[in-house]
């Protein structure tokens, strides 16, 4: 069975992308979802400074491979029933462990988009949204601190999303056939 992991930025399209996914019968593994719960369980409102101090010291807990490891026994149920999307892989180390995990099962997507374009999504989301020195402060630290350069440089495919949501589709419809 196969395990694919969205990576990119902040905005970039990820969740989008998982969700397309999904729609397909994949399992889907969203990796921030051990942040969310974390935050709540502290009872904190879930914003972007809590997201950001529990993602640290859980990383600080567990290495920089946390959400590999925390997330590991849920993708190891999905693949039970079918092939798994993980949303939102971050470090290196994560990286790492699945690709040494489940070896040429392993395949890593990359949403790429400016940040310009990604802040203004940030900016206008629903869920969780994000000033334009918000985004900028969170980018600086996936990049700097948790180690998220890695494997956005070493993605297996890239897609360009600077688009529309039908743009995003048709890049799925065709990343889909080469998987």
């Amino acid at each position: 069975m196969k395990v694919v992991a969205i990576v990119g930025l902040a905005g970039s399209g990820k969740s989008e992308l998982a969700a397309m996914f999904e729609e397909r019968g994949w399992a889907r593994i969203r990796f921030g979802d051990v942040t969310e719960k974390e935050v709540r369980a502290r009872g904190l409102p879930v914003n972007e400074a809590n997201e950001r101090a529990v993602r640290e010291e859980l990383r600080r807990k567990h290495g920089m491979g946390a959400y590999a490891v925390l997330n590991l026994p849920e993708i190891e149920r999905g693949l039970a029933k079918g092939p798994v999307i993980c949303d939102g892989m971050y470090s290196w180390e994560e990286y790492l462990l699945l690709r040494k995990k489940f070896g040429g099962s392993f395949t890593v997507v990359c949403v790429q988009a400016s940040p310009r374009t990604r802040y203004g999504r940030l900016a206008r989301r629903a869920v969780r949204p994000l000033t334009a020195a918000e985004a900028e402060s969170r980018d600086h630290a996936e990049i700097e601190i948790l180690h998220k350069a890695g494997p956005i440089a070493m993605a297996d495919h890239t897609i360009l999303n600077e688009g529309t949501a039908a743009d995003l589709r048709g890049a799925f419809e065709l990343l889909v056939g080469r998987l």
